[in-house]
């Protein structure tokens, strides 16, 4: 087997073309074997794997510097940078990360798990490498829809500029996450029909120079290609053509739904039975979406790429028609465009993740909240126990946004309460609006008054003495089950929902100071900045106690759930012992 044998990239340059395609070969069975057992990103890898290849047998990692775009598809990288054993070992399969890691190899330069960055960085590099009298090249890889990325455009835009060595490959497998959208896509199409000769060039237009690539999934083709510009001396753009899911038929045939997955079967690509969770918040709002546009033609859904984020499927995307934009991987324009929507009458909604939502905060404050309009925001993923890649926390959503003025932001328990929120959100008009979904769907079968105005209020879910136990969103269950277990000890608490992330409810916890002394405020977050210092700050001149309890300010990175959140002193039996003590 040639892949047990490549320790470096240094072991491809004797191999020759045949055994090369052999090599993608195994490494092609071995990353679907990983990926039906462990999951991870599918298709970006399995289109890479030539491309992976062909680059290592023509340059040289890590003197020359290959950046590749999210690093979503960097897996083959990691095989032939001595790392092939982490994607041919079961018990070593969680030995590396989903991304470019730098503490795992000097051939990774960077953490990059978000979209549309490569350029720049290459650009940064090329630029370092000028000034420091280097000669190495420098290489940006980028595809899966981060194009339509405005940092990829601006990186794109300083490239050609730059009058020195630096390749940047454009991986066109004609998807992002779901289907590319945007003009820009049309012209990749036109080049792919003109085997690159169309005068209609993107690339060319912003002073680069270019070259076309047909055959992607080719590897002699590819390594022709990689020695023509290798050593150039000025910015080029190489686009090659290429297939995402290549070498696996479900992959090729549902390219959407193979982007990232869970483990599933290899012999039938269906997810296994043990990773089907049941209803979701995506399935919720996919659902009360539709129904909502039915119902009022104004309505519209907006993703950035992401539309399963929030139930929008294909089936539902047809039947939502011309109420549903996807405006690729961009969410600074999907913030601005619901602004200017809510500013002409409509009634926006833009779903992504909280961890994506970061990319947008100057259109969330100048565009949105400066000019007071009115759009709905819904973030998925907003949790500590979400996605754990350093990249793609989602611990930091709260202090992002909740302090904004001119928006309020909810934080619903229950399905009941998130539907109320939603459909009030989408139908009010004085303020925007972000909306926390929960991380699992917990149904109480309540009645929820569909008002939730500037002035925050908090409802009592559970009314005891001395100690009151503030559970925000997905951590009011949290709160019964310490409240619960509180009761066996003798200790009748109180258990608040407070609903609302950017403020307290005073009028509430003033009432309550009158027979309780200890305030314990449970945040799925970050609590510097966040929600519980709100409740700490309003008792700061009093003797009430207040103990907070959220994740701390720091990054983590592919850590256990429950390790986690004992390390922040969240499990039930922990902030009981808290509580005892603070008593």
């Amino acid at each position: 087997m040639l892949l047990e044998n490549i320790q470096s990239p240094a072991d491809l340059k004797a191999l020759s073309t045949d055994q090369l395609t052999d090599l993608c070969a195994e490494a092609r069975t071995a990353l679907l074997q990983k990926l039906s057992d462990h999951g991870g990103h599918i298709g970006p890898n399995l289109g890479m794997v030539e491309t992976t290849v062909a680059l290592h047998r023509v340059f040289h990692s890590p003197t020359d510097k290959i950046v590749y775009d999210v690093s979503h598809q960097s897996y083959i990288h990691k095989m032939l940078t001595g790392r092939a054993d982490a994607f041919l070992n079961p018990e070593k399969y969680d030995d590396v990360s989903g991304y470019t890691e730098p503490s795992e190899s000097e051939h990774d330069l960077f953490v990059i798990g978000h979209t549309s960055t490569s350029i720049s960085l290459a650009c940064g590099l090329a630029k370092g490498r000028d000034l420091c009298g280097g000669t190495e090249n420098v290489i940006a890889l980028i595809g899966d829809g981060s194009l339509s990325g405005g940092e990829a455009l601006e990186g794109l835009n300083t490239a050609a500029e730059l009058g020195s060595n630096l390749i940047i490959i454009v991986n066109d497998n004609q998807m992002s996450i779901a289907e590319n959208h945007g003009g820009l896509y049309k012209t990749l199409a036109r080049l792919r029909e003109t085997n690159g000769a169309s005068p209609d060039n993107l690339f060319r237009a912003m002073g680069l120079d270019y070259r076309y690539v047909a055959e992607g999934n080719n590897v002699a083709a590819l390594i022709e290609a990689f020695e023509a510009v290798r050593d150039i001396d000025h910015p080029i753009v190489l686009h090659i053509n290429t297939v995402k899911g290549c070498g696996y038929a479900p992959a090729e045939a549902h390219k959407e739904r193979f982007h990232w997955g869970f483990p599933f079967d290899l012999a039938t690509g269906e997810t296994k039975p043990a990773y089907h969770f049941g209803e979701s918040y995506a399935d919720i709002t996919g659902r009360l979406l539709l129904d909502e546009m039915e119902q009022d033609p104004t309505v519209v859904a907006i993703a950035a790429g992401t539309p399963s984020l929030f139930g929008f499927t294909p089936d539902v995307r047809r039947r939502a028609g011309r109420q549903f934009v996807d405006v690729g991987i961009a969410e600074q324009t999907a913030v601005a465009m619901a602004s200017g929507i809510a500013k002409r009458g409509g009634k926006p909604v833009f779903a992504t993740a909280s961890t994506f939502m970061q990319r947008a905060y100057d259109q969330l404050a100048q565009d949105v909240c400066v000019n007071e309009t009115a759009p709905l925001f819904l973030l998925t993923y907003a949790t500590i126990c979400g996605m754990n890649d350093v990249t793609h926390l989602g611990f930091f959503d709260i202090p992002l946004i909740a302090n904004i003025p001119n928006m309020i932001f909810l934080s619903p328990a229950t399905k009941e309460e998130y539907i109320a929120m939603t459909h009030w959100a989408i139908h009010q008009t004085h303020t925007a609006v972000t909306i926390r979904m929960p991380s699992r769907v917990v149904s109480t079968g309540e009645t929820v008054a569909p008002d939730f105005s500037l002035t925050p209020k908090s409802v009592v879910t559970r009314r005891g003495t001395k100690v009151a136990l503030l559970g925000l969103g997905n951590f009011l269950q949290l709160a019964h089950q310490v409240a619960d277990a509180l009761a066996a000890k003798g200790v009748d608490a109180t258990v608040v929902n407070p609903r609302y992330a950017n403020g307290v409810d005073a009028e509430l916890l003033d009432e309550l100071a009158a027979d309780h002394t200890l305030f314990v405020a449970l945040e799925d977050g970050c609590l510097a900045g966040g929600w519980a210092e709100k409740v700490a700050a309003h008792f700061a001149m009093t003797d009430r106690k207040v103990l907070l309890r959220g994740a701390t300010r720091e990054f983590q990175d592919r850590y256990d759930y429950t390790a986690l959140l004992s390390q922040y002193r969240l499990l039930p039996e922990q902030i009981v012992d808290d509580v005892l003590q603070a008593l």
